[in-house]
């Protein structure tokens, strides 16, 4: 793409930068970007290239910058423009600024062999972690000498990106930067692959197939027998993550896959599957899945239940391309798992992922030779639905929970599970199989029922299927799987002036919380002094370091200053207790706890409004645990806006109080939000109680359970009790992480400020 002389000259009025060499190749460097980038990319690509022009380094790092980055962006996303303009800032800080050009200039070949954004900020982020360790650190003494082995090593990088996986890469810089951080000398040598420790760890890490030097051939694999002509392949590292190590799989970005693979050597046997044959198989896997599997909906499944149909879809899949390519058969067998029978003690073990596997080597191998009745006969049974045609994957997954159904014992639930040759490596993680009733927040798809529903009414048949969770038996020290059926409703709207008019009559304490939220509210950046290295000079602390240096005193060298952002990252749910009983009038009062309740919440919501915090707000009640009812109110999405307030007007109380399984159906939308801090408000009057539970203690301890799954899934639990006789159980659900209102009027007031002082 030409561009013309104006269009060339606002371009160059972007870029901040004096250097007159960089006139000469900017005109070729913007038409290759104009081209590959987004009109947003390339105001980005020149706000970096002014930013790396600051950094005072000459025009070459800014030349690079702009030749290489419309590519790599191209390649990878434009939100790799920032993330290298501000390493190249970051590392300007630091004594390798000298590093900066040769740093630049191996991104272009990182993004070749790499090929996924997630890889090349791995690879990023391994050099800065080298940087750290090795940056002025002789003999034990800080010093502000740069890295001696960088240069060497970004040298040599395009050499070491084509002979090791990212993890090698990584196991091969830590080695050399631990065993040579005090010598100088000997790091350049192990970095510039001239000492032979250097050369003997490459040789050691240097194993499997790159997937970088089969790409090509993997796409015309996919593209010969899988018709596969828009293959994208994005490779991530499996020496990442040490807590769960990553599974392939696919989505509309593409096929993620291992950027190596071991030959694979099946134990006393000596078979050895190639690499090569590896990456087959599981393309020939997603392949499949690609053609056959349809999303199913996950939300009336439970976990065991999904579990099975992902195994059983898995077994469907590959019957389906062995009729297409006989033999597959042999690399499928080779590298599935063959697990042992009886080797999982179900008295004292979960054994539900042994039997999967048993299952999924059984429909396999006809000469499988296990004993297990409900093994064979669902593999046999398997199979005769195979021979009738495709099936499908709704079938099979009846047949996959028909098989749970069947084989369920109560040890299944224990922690201790049994995954000796479970884990069936060459398939992916199944994700593509499910699909959600909700859209993101779920009141946005109440909003696109009620906007095609044609009967108003008719709330009961355009609600979701139940939801079916687990509740704590204390007793037994188990849960009781599916024991809860829970139904979730958007509430039918009210009159919004209902709430307009609390907000006036509360208009005295809306003014003093006013007041309190202007403090609250984030000032964005806040000013961090004495710093030795900062983005600019402190010129106070200056100043007196400069008259201690010419008095003889010691001076402070933290005379820099920087700034970190003072923003507020929180998602709220507030959760109502609608039960019966919040009808009562309590002693001395004039209004019910549930009109109390409505101007407090009416508060809350407009001080949540002011702060731009994200708040839902949700009822529960219950009538049995076959009927627990969940009924939204406000979504994170949506403002605090006369459709809010119109339900809010609605509420209405009744039946009981089962609160677990309330908190459990909260946590599954609230754990998914980005904010750094989740809290879960509960506003009830009483403890936990149903119609059908005679223990009183029993919904204490789940609802107490459920504050603990909470807590391990991040989320911050606070209960408002309105009960004066509420100290006889609350601390036993929430420790001490409740407030008791015993003069239940003052409750407009106490909530919004008790929402301030936990977020504040």
């Amino acid at each position: 793409m030409t561009l013309n002389q104006a269009e060339l000259d606002e371009l160059r009025s972007q870029l901040t930068c004096g250097f007159e060499q960089l006139d000469t190749a900017f005109a070729g460097c913007m038409e290759d970007a104009v081209q590959r980038l987004s009109p947003q990319g390339v105001r980005t690509l020149l706000d970096g290239a002014s930013l790396i022009c600051m950094i005072g380094r000459g025009f070459e790092p800014v030349q690079v910058y702009l030749a290489e980055m419309p590519e790599i962006a191209e390649r990878l996303g434009e939100g790799v423009i920032e993330q290298v303009s501000q390493s190249v800032w970051k590392m300007s800080r630091t004594p390798n600024g000298k590093a900066i050009l040769p740093f630049l200039q191996t991104l272009g070949e990182a993004a070749r062999r790499l090929r996924s954004h997630d890889l090349f900020s791995q690879y990023i982020d391994t050099l800065f972690a080298f940087m750290e360790k090795t940056t002025g650190s002789i003999h034990g003494f800080h010093t502000t000498i740069p890295s001696p082995g960088l240069p060497e090593m970004l040298a040599h990088m395009p050499y070491l990106l084509s002979q090791l996986s990212l993890e090698g890469l990584k196991n091969w810089i830590t080695y050399g930067a631990t065993h040579y951080l005090s010598h100088p000398e000997r790091q350049k040598d192990y970095f510039s692959l001239q000492s032979a420790d250097s050369k003997a760890i490459l040789q050691r890490e240097r194993h499997g197939t790159l997937f970088a030097d089969n790409e090509r051939k993997m796409g015309l694999y996919m593209k010969g027998l899988w018709s596969e002509h828009d293959a994208h392949f994005v490779p991530y590292s499996l020496g990442y993550d040490e807590l769960r190590k990553p599974m392939p799989y696919f989505d509309e970005l593409g096929l993620r896959v291992p950027d190596v693979y071991d030959d694979f050597v099946r134990p006393g046997t000596g078979l050895r599957v190639k690499g090569t044959d590896r990456y087959r198989v599981l393309l020939a896997h997603m392949a499949a899945h690609r053609r056959w599997t349809q999303a199913i909906f996950a939300d009336n499944f439970s976990p065991f239940q999904r579990v099975a149909a992902e195994m059983f879809e898995d077994c469907r899949v590959e019957h389906l391309a062995m009729r297409e390519y006989p033999g597959l058969v042999n690399l499928f067998l080779a590298l599935h798992p063959r697990p042992i029978e009886g080797d999982c003690n179900p008295e004292i073990q979960s054994c539900i992922r042994h039997r999967l596997a048993m299952f999924s080597y059984a429909v396999l191998d006809p000469d499988h030779g296990y004993e297990n009745k409900d093994v064979i006969e669902y593999a046999e049974r398997f199979l005769d639905e195979m021979k009738k045609g495709e099936s499908s994957t709704q079938e099979i997954a009846n047949l996959a929970i028909s098989f749970i159904a069947r084989t369920r014992r109560q040890q299944d639930q224990s922690a201790q599970v049994y995954f000796t040759d479970t884990e069936v490596n060459y398939r992916d993680d199944n994700r593509h199989m499910w699909k959600y009733h909700e859209l993101g927040d779920e009141e946005e798809m109440f909003d696109q029922q009620e906007r095609n529903a044609k009967d108003q009414d008719s709330e009961d048949e355009q609600g979701l299927p139940p939801r079916h969770y687990p509740e704590w038996d204390y007793l037994s020290k188990t849960y009781r799987p599916d024991w809860v059926s829970l139904y979730e409703s958007l509430h039918p709207m009210g009159d919004a002036g209902v709430i307009d008019g609390l907000l006036a009559k509360h208009a005295m304490l809306a003014k003093r919380l006013k007041q309190i939220l202007d403090l609250l509210k984030p000032q964005h950046y806040v000013r961090v002094r004495y710093q030795e290295e900062g983005s600019e000079l402190d010129l106070d602390v200056a100043i007196r370091s400069l008259i201690d240096l010419k008095s003889g005193a010691q001076p402070d060298p933290r005379i820099n200053m920087s700034h970190r952002h003072d923003g507020r990252d929180i998602s709220v749910m507030l959760l109502l207790d609608l039960s019966q009983s919040v009808n009562e009038i309590p002693e001395g009062c004039s209004q019910t706890i549930l009109e109390l309740s409505q101007e407090a919440v009416s508060l809350m919501g407009w001080a949540v409004d002011c702060l731009g915090d994200e708040l839902a707000i949700a009822g529960f009640s219950s009538n049995s645990r076959h009927e627990v009812r969940y009924q939204h109110i406000k979504g994170y999405s949506q403002s605090w806006n006369d459709e809010v307030k119109g339900r809010l007007a609605a509420i209405e109380a009744g039946y009981s109080t089962r609160m677990g399984a309330a908190m459990r159906h909260a946590a599954q939308t609230l754990s998914q939000r980005k904010s750094d801090k989740k809290l879960m408000l509960v506003l009830t009057d009483g403890e936990p109680f149903d119609i059908d539970v005679s223990d009183e203690r029993h919904l204490i301890e789940d609802a107490r359970k459920a504050v603990q799954e909470l807590d391990q899934l991040g989320i911050y639990t606070y209960c408002i009790n309105l009960d004066k006789k509420a100290d006889d159980y609350i601390g036993d659900i929430f420790g001490n992480q409740y407030t008791v209102i015993d003069n239940v009027e003052r409750l407009p007031e106490r909530l919004p400020q008790l929402f301030m002082s936990l977020t504040k």
